[in-house]
């Protein structure tokens, strides 16, 4: 028992990744209201860039500035961190215009839980 933990607490930071990403995916499940599951959505995004930047990330290396005066030294990958701020504003726009689309699904039914929006569409259907 005392291997396991040591070893979830030697990475820490994927253990946290796996265990925000499983409450983001929960509260996408569980959740009928639709804007908790866009919250849900953005856990689950913001626990992806935590392991990406976490994989760039070399124990006792320093920033990729080359400094000839400093001699051979290990760098931290800036690869991961280039992606992930990309992929940060591709998220806020999707979090942005899923959140335009439910107001308009308010505007269309009232409501923005899941279940009753089913319910008004079957009613509406059997007319």
């Amino acid at each position: 028992m005392d291997g396991i933990l040591e070893l979830l607490w030697e990475h820490l930071d994927v253990t946290v990744a796996i265990l925000l990403f499983g409450i983001g995916f929960t509260t996408l499940l569980l959740h009928h209201n639709l804007i908790k599951k866009i919250i849900g959505i953005n856990i689950m995004e913001t626990s992806i860039f935590l392991f990406f930047v976490s994989i760039g990330y070399v124990k006792g290396a320093v920033a990729p500035i080359i400094d000839p005066s400093s001699g051979e030294q290990a760098f931290v990958n800036p690869l991961p961190a280039a992606m992930i701020l990309t992929g940060i504003v591709v998220a806020v726009s999707i979090t942005a215009f899923a959140l335009s689309i439910i107001i308009k699904i308010h505007e269309a039914y009232g409501t923005i839980d899941l279940d009753e929006i089913m319910k008004i569409r079957s009613v509406e259907e059997d007319e």
